[in-house]
């Protein structure tokens, strides 16, 4: 399980950061592209960035897609439960069983549909013809305008990543019926940061000077004993 953990927040992470990075080199270019310098203009004129944007934005789909069952798994998603923490414990069990219950379903039927729309969009003609099968009458499906993949491909981040949320859910909801705990995200909390209290070595009331506080009582106690 560790695992895929591990490699949902790869992928998530490598996408962000594959994307930010793709849409800064083609920003550059393009500003750089309109500079009158001789020899360099025609270079970077010669260079097509125009699957830039049409990469950058089925990246962020297949984050957000994966992004989503990461937020599942632990617990980042916005949820109005001011009525549901009002109820008694048993209740409110239920309801969050049922929530959950819920989430696993919904993306269940997604994933489903999805896989479905997939097949039928050129994932059915790509696999008969790499096992060798006939695909006579089987459309071989669209393509993407600037980068000319397969659009199912793209489409794929639906099943996939949907799949990967309903098993989350399944895995929430498993967690909560044993345990009575969902998994909390801590806004404040950095991954690989531990929270270590530094020392105290040195007492700042016993230093002599005007640069620390002052213990008043100790200070008015050795003055009464004076």
């Amino acid at each position: 399980m560790k695992i895929l953990d591990h490699l949902e927040e790869w992928l998530v992470t490598f996408l962000m950061g594959a994307a930010t990075l793709i849409i800064f080199v083609a920003v550059v270019h393009r500003y750089a592209a309109g500079l009158a310098i001789p020899g360099v203009q025609d270079w970077l004129l010669s260079i097509s960035l125009s699957w830039a944007q049409e990469l950058t934005i089925i990246m962020f789909v297949w984050m957000a897609k994966f992004g989503a069952a990461y937020g599942v798994r632990t617990g980042i998603h916005v949820g109005v439960d001011v009525l549901i923490n009002r109820l008694d414990d048993k209740m409110r069990a239920k309801f969050i069983v049922f929530g959950l219950a819920a989430g696993a379903l919904f993306t269940g039927v997604v994933a489903t549909l999805g896989t479905g729309f997939v097949w039928e969009n050129g994932a059915h003609y790509y696999f008969f013809k790499l096992f060798g099968l006939s695909v006579e009458g089987i459309p071989e499906g669209p393509t993407t305008p600037d980068l000319e993949w397969s659009t199912w491909i793209v489409y794929s981040a639906i099943p996939l990543g949907t799949s990967l949320m309903c098993f989350r859910f399944l895995q929430v909801m498993v967690s909560f019926l044993k345990t009575g705990e969902l998994p909390h995200h801590d806004h404040g909390h950095v991954d690989g940061l531990d929270e270590e209290v530094p020392p105290v070595d040195t007492n700042p009331y016993a230093m002599n000077d005007n640069l620390h506080p002052v213990d008043k009582r100790a200070h008015d106690g050795q003055g009464d004993s004076k």
